[in-house]
């Protein structure tokens, strides 16, 4: 299994990275799932080692988890994405991190 993949993104874009990387591992990301990582991730704080969310994506393809929190006083958000299996997917989702981290 492939290293985890982290970094940060904007917390506007929390929803459409989920989206592509829910795409990427086989798993139909809906509307329940999104209520219930934003109501996860409302008081997370990167700065206490309980202050994370982690929200499994169990695609076709991958069993991913997604592990969340914000960096306190910022509108980022921290992601770890794990249960990568191949350097096709942790290359997908290392790309999809440094693309919502810019735009």
């Amino acid at each position: 299994m492939a290293e985890p993949v982290s970094g940060w993104i904007w917390s506007h874009n929390l929803l459409p990275f989920l989206q592509l990387l829910s795409h990427y591992a086989g798993y139909a990301f809906d509307g329940t799932d999104w209520v219930t990582v934003e109501a996860g991730t409302e008081d997370t704080d990167d700065g206490r080692a309980d202050g994370w969310y982690s929200y499994p994506l169990a695609g076709t393809r991958a069993e991913l988890e997604v592990t969340l929190a914000r960096a306190r006083g910022t509108d980022v958000l921290m992601v770890t994405v794990t249960g990568l299996p191949d350097g096709e997917l942790r290359l997908r989702a290392d790309t999809l991190v440094s693309a919502f981290a810019s735009v």
